[in-house]
C-alpha cells in the first residue's frame, strides 16, 4: 500500500497515475490519498498506516524533511522531501521533483537558463540547473539565490535577455490570466529563446500562449509531474525502470 499525504489532497493526480501503472504493469499494489492536517504527524501516520511508501505534497514537504530518519540525494540541499519509503524500519526521504524536471527537458538543447520566481520550486530547480539565472518581482526574496552566487534580476533591473530556456515557477496563470513578469520583459526574452516551460499543469497558461506566438517549443508541468512520479515509483519498487516506457504509461491516463 502506498499513498500521498497533503492538505488539500483531493485534487492530486498521483493515485490515478500510480494505480494505472500498477494495473498496466501487473503489480498487485494500490495507491491512495490521505488528507493530513498536521505535518508534524507525518512520520507517525506513515507508521500507523503500515504503508510501504508515500508521496508528500504541499504543505508537508518541509515536515517530511525534518522528521524522516534519513534524507538522501538532492533532498538534503533542497530541504524538502516529496517521497518517503520504509527501509529496514527506517523512514527515508527523497526529492524527485527537481530530477523529474531534468528528465522532462532531456530532449531540449539549451545552455543559458532563466528561472522566473523565487519560491520552493525555483530553489529546487536552481540546484539541478546550477548555471541558471533568477528573475523575480521583488528583491527581498532573492537573498537565498544571491547567497548561492546566482545572477539575480528584478523586473526593474533585468538587462540580459539572451537565454535558451525560460522557466516559470510562479503561480501566475494557475487560476488567473496573469503573466509571471511584465509582457514586455517576456517578449524580449522570447525573441531570443528556444524553449519555455511552465511548472503549472492542467492548462495552457498565458505565459506559454505568449511563448508559442514567438514559435518557442513549450511544455506544461505535466511532464515534470510524470517524471517525478516515475522516479518515485523506482523508489517504491526498489528497481530501475525504463523511464520512457513508464512515462508513456502515465501519459496514457493523464492526457
Amino acid at each position: 500500500m502506498f499513498l500521498i499525504f497533503g492538505n488539500p489532497v483531493s485534487h492530486s493526480k498521483s493515485p490515478l497515475m500510480h494505480n494505472y501503472f500498477f494495473k498496466k504493469s501487473g503489480i498487485n499494489e494500490c495507491y491512495g490519498r490521505y488528507k493530513l492536517e498536521n505535518g508534524e504527524e507525518i512520520i507517525k501516520k506513515f507508521k500507523e498506516l503500515k504503508i510501504k511508501g508515500a508521496n508528500v505534497t504541499v504543505p508537508h514537504k518541509e515536515w517530511a524533511f525534518k522528521l524522516c530518519d534519513e534524507t538522501r540525494g538532492i533532498a538534503k540541499e533542497i530541504g524538502a522531501v516529496n517521497t518517503l519509503i520504509e527501509e529496514n524500519g527506517k523512514i527515508i526521504g527523497y526529492n524527485t521533483d527537481a530530477p523529474g524536471f531534468l528528465e522532462a527537458i532531456k530532449e531540449f538543447d539549451y545552455k543559458k537558463v532563466l528561472i522566473i520566481g523565487a519560491g520552493g520550486t525555483a530553489k529546487a530547480l536552481s540546484l539541478v540547473l546550477p548555471h541558471a539565472d533568477i528573475l523575480n518581482r521583488s528583491e527581498s526574496r532573492l537573498v537565498y539565490f544571491k547567497e548561492k552566487n546566482k545572477t539575480c534580476y528584478t523586473w526593474e533591473n533585468i538587462k540580459n535577455f539572451e537565454y535558451d530556456l525560460i522557466i516559470n515557477t510562479t503561480s501566475a496563470g494557475l487560476s488567473d490570466e496573469n503573466y509571471p513578469a511584465p509582457a514586455e520583459i517576456l517578449e524580449n526574452l522570447f525573441l531570443n529563446a528556444k524553449y519555455a516551460v511552465d511548472v503549472i499543469y492542467g492548462k495552457e497558461t498565458p505565459f506559454l500562449k505568449l511563448a508559442k506566438k514567438y514559435n518557442l517549443k513549450t511544455k506544461t508541468g505535466l511532464d515534470m509531474l510524470v517524471y517525478q512520479g516515475v522516479l518515485a515509483m523506482e523508489l517504491f519498487l526498489e528497481k530501475e525502470l525504463d523511464k520512457k516506457e513508464a512515462a508513456g504509461i502515465y501519459f496514457e491516463i493523464l492526457r
